[in-house]
């Protein structure tokens, strides 16, 4: 009887799984069914050996029907389902099940620094000939089971995503390889220090450069959460998982505009899960991931024990070509043949030993190798109109100007600045002895033609020209917000009495600042490109590249078209060159008129290459944000990976000795912040406006708690450390001169 009490448990798990993946009882009659179980459970002493047997036996075969039947019918949305199970396979179950022993380390339990993130020392075991052979790796991921009352559902704290990069760099100055396991719906919104959007940002900043291996699985990948833990060298997806830019229910509340504690009906979540292309199928097609990993046909649970033991066999296998590409092309292309061959079925016994450890060279290959995979990612998601030459051309002219700045920048500079210092040398040791001769010319010169009291501060200009810093008289550009004759009220009036503001005043020469109490009102991007740089200097390049509809998406054309013919643009970002009195920059400029400032995989692209031109012109690089809404949904991981390819791209440039300045205006959110804007040493914000993860709503409907209404100004942004200061609009131009005659290093043309 004792056998059959745990069959019937058994039963009624299994029930009750497939009301969670079909989100309810109504189908199949499983509420019935459930019932029947427990009545049987309950009378098991009642009824005869044979009666009980045979009830069983029924049962067993209708649950396998039905479970035959779901699993030919499943939906995206029942994907997330099966992920969001209770008993789903956890972090706890793979360390127990994959690896041979392993060390929790950060703290156990309630203790731990975020339960949510979990992070062990462990040890994976191959065989190769009937001899065991042992591997030590670092293994960093998210739990949510295991105590999933105090695991916040696998949404990581900023403070356990810095757990997270604390071990990751303990693996990187042992050597020895990273595997993260993905298992969040997305981040825990909070701008408490470190900050969420912050600490992603420093994650993704460094896992671009570390120097290890690094593989990557994805079973439940939310957005930037995912992000945080997800840039690596090979990404891997459970096939019954589901990697997104945004949840089901996120996707359905934007787009069915659905009001704040509104119910988002079924058939709506379910179009828009499926609009995401959020699957491992979806994400293996769109290039986001290298391998799917199998799993039975309704997902795998804490007891799936031929589940693991694939899993420890993909893991292995993913490390080895992760190594093996750093290496011999002939060994990997071998030792990837032979892995196809046996994909199907799990050897017990490994062909062969790859030694995990890397050479100074290997580690080279291997950093040079994850750039190239990121910024391949998303290229399938744009349009690249023509350019008006001839594309062969092009890239001659691309290399002929590398050459020519290398030439000039990187070799002729250097001597330069020797022999300079050589003079000054020279100039210094003798003017000691000048000094004593001129000394008294010099003062009756002084005293006949005195300097004046405020001198107007000088700069050297490439060349030996010199210009002021300030310019004599601006050409005024007049917003158009400024033909409106009326007034308006200054949302701080009745704390600071502010008057009541004339339109034209306002828009025209207050700048769309009040004078009392310095709110900036919001101003269209077109006045930033006329007033922060010099006349005439602003150059726009990759123009050519357009946003697309790469997933499909249902009715986003008509809205791109909408968007094209009201602004004139194509992407919600423009890249150009531009001077600040005489400064040659880069420029890359996100604003709110176009799809309220999303990146997509246009958007992306365009600012890479803005990377590229300046660490090639050897220029400062600014990113000025009028406004970003976050990822473009509509693009769904296309967009997300946007986060580590822009990363990557700004990483490199500033290794090269580049300046990298970042200015936030209006409202700036979610992914760019966690991503590559947020990774800059120097962020500085425009006043009145707001900075973060996520906004009010979203904040509420995922911790259940309201914030301030200033929780996301600037003020607050620069309190904790996530800004390093607050511009005045007015200054903007005099502070960014100011930034770039003293920030940024030597690397810099004009230093």
């Amino acid at each position: 009887m004792l056998d059959r009490g745990k069959r019937l448990k058994e039963f009624a798990d299994r029930v009750q799984y497939l009301m969670d993946v079909k989100g309810g009882a109504d189908w199949g009659s499983l509420n019935e069914l459930l019932d029947e179980i427990r009545f049987i459970q309950q009378s098991i002493y009642d009824l005869t050996e044979a009666e009980v047997f045979r009830e069983i036996e029924r049962i067993e075969e209708r649950i396998t029907f039905l479970e035959i039947r779901a699993a030919d019918l499943l939906t995206p949305a029942e994907i997330v389902n099966i992920v969001r199970s209770p008993q789903r396979f956890t972090l706890t179950d793979i360390l127990e099940n994959v690896y041979d022993s392993y060390t929790e380390l950060g703290g156990m339990g309630e203790c731990n620094v975020d339960p949510a993130v979990l992070t062990a020392r462990a040890t994976i075991t191959r065989r190769v000939k009937n001899r065991l052979y042992r591997h030590q790796v670092m293994v960093i991921g998210h739990e949510k089971g295991r105590g999933e009352e105090y695991r916040n559902g696998g949404c990581a704290k900023p403070w356990g995503n810095a757990k997270a990069l604390r071990y990751m760099k303990v693996a990187e100055t042992e050597g020895i390889p990273i595997h993260f396991y993905i298992f969040t719906p997305g981040s825990y919104p909070t701008e408490d220090y470190p900050g969420a959007a912050q600490q992603i940002a420093r994650n993704i900043y460094a896992m671009a450069r570390l120097k290890v291996p690094m593989v990557s699985f994805i079973s439940e990948g939310g957005s930037g959460g995912a992000e945080a833990v997800g840039l690596s060298d090979m990404r891997i997806m459970s096939s019954r998982g589901y990697y997104s830019v945004i949840s089901p229910e996120g996707a359905a509340a934007i787009e069915g505009k659905i009001r704040e504690g509104e119910k988002v009906p079924r058939e709506l979540l379910e179009h828009c899960a499926a609009q995401l292309h959020m699957t491992a199928e979806d994400n293996l097609r769109l290039g986001t991931i290298d391998r799917v990993v199998t799993e039975p046909p309704l997902g795998a649970r804490r007891e799936d024990y031929s589940f693991f033991h694939r899993l420890r066999y993909e893991m292995i296998r993913a490390t080895d070509e992760v190594v093996l590409k750093t290496k011999s092309f002939r060994a990997f292309r071998a030792y990837a043949l032979k892995a196809q061959a046996l994909e199907k079925d799990v050897p017990e016994d490994f062909e062969v030993l790859v030694n995990w450890d890397l050479t100074e060279l290997e580690v080279e290959r291997l950093l040079e190798l994850r750039s190239q995979k990121y910024r391949a990612m998303g290229r399938g998601g744009y349009v690249e109109g023509k350019t008006g030459g001839i594309p062969v051309l092009g890239k001659a002219k691309e290399l002929a100007s590398s050459g020519f700045y290398e030439l000039k920048y990187g070799l002729l500079r250097p001597h330069q600045r020797n022999v300079q210092k050589v003079i000054e040398d020279v100039t210094g040791e003798s003017s000691v002895f000048l000094r004593k001769v001129t000394g008294p010319v010099r003062a009756a010169y002084e005293f006949v033609f005195p300097a004046p009291e405020h001198p107007v501060p000088k700069r050297p200009m490439e060349g030996g020209e010199e210009r002021s810093v300030f310019r004599e008289e601006w050409e005024t550009y007049v917003s158009p917000l400024a033909n409106e004759d009326g007034t308006v009220t200054c949302p701080n009036a009745q704390k600071y009495g502010c008057l009541d503001l004339w339109i034209p005043d306002l828009y025209g020469e207050f700048s769309g600042v009040c004078p009392t109490c310095g709110h900036h009102f919001p101003l269209e991007y077109h006045w930033y490109l006329e007033h922060l740089f010099d006349k005439g200097s602003v150059r726009e390049f990759n123009h050519h590249i357009h946003s697309a509809n790469p997933l499909a998406f249902e009715g986003f054309d008509a809205r791109l078209e909408k968007d094209i013919k009201r602004t004139g643009r194509r992407s919600s970002m423009i890249t150009c060159d531009a001077r600040v009195d005489g400064i040659k920059l880069v420029v890359s400029m996100l604003f709110g008129d176009f799809r309220n400032g999303t990146v997509g995989s246009a958007e992306g692209e365009k600012f890479v290459r803005a990377c590229d031109r300046a660490r090639t012109t050897r220029r400062p690089l600014l990113a000025y944000i009028h406004t970003t809404g976050g990822i473009r949904i509509h693009e769904g991981t296309l967009g997300v990976t946007q986060m580590p390819k822009c990363t990557l791209a700004v990483r490199e440039y500033i290794e090269s000795g580049g300046l990298y300045i970042v200015v936030y205006d209006n409202n700036s959110y979610a992914g760019p912040v966690a991503s590559f804007l947020g990774c800059s040493p120097y962020q500085f914000a425009i006043r009145s406006s707001r900075i973060g993860f996520a906004g009010p709503r979203v904040i509420r409907e995922t911790t259940g708690q309201d914030v301030p209404p200033d929780y996301h100004s600037a003020k607050n942004a620069l309190r904790r450390g996530h800004i390093q200061g607050i511009w005045d609009r007015r200054e903007f131009r005099k502070n960014l001169l100011d930034a770039l005659m003293t920030m940024g290093g030597s690397n810099l043309y004009y230093k």
